[in-house]
């Protein structure tokens, strides 16, 4: 993990937004036809609607999330979800605290 993608990662307003509903999906998207909101992750159409941007610029987000290894992505049919990496996000909250 380099801490330096992380931070430019958690910059934006909006990839905070998305972490922070990815912590309990089921409380903030609507259930999907596949794929388990919790064990599966939530379909990137449905983060890109709750947002109201277009699938390519949530694209972009997401890349730069998984770059900084704060979420994991998983392909089901021509789907891809999403979900925190909450191993990666808890080591990265240890490392800021030492350095702290």
């Amino acid at each position: 993990m380099q801490e330096v993608d992380v931070i430019k990662a958690i910059a934006n307003e909006r990839r905070l937004q998305i972490l922070d509903w990815l912590k309990d999906p089921r409380s903030h998207f609507r259930p999907q036809v596949d794929g388990d909101l919790v064990e599966d992750g939530v379909c990137a159409v449905l983060i890109a609607e709750k947002l109201g941007i277009s699938p390519a610029t949530l694209s972009e987000h997401m890349r730069v999330l998984s770059q900084a290894g704060l979420v994991r992505s998983k392909r089901i049919k021509q789907w891809i979800f999403y979900r925190r990496d909450e191993e990666r996000i808890s080591a990265f909250k240890t490392l800021i605290q030492e350095r702290l």
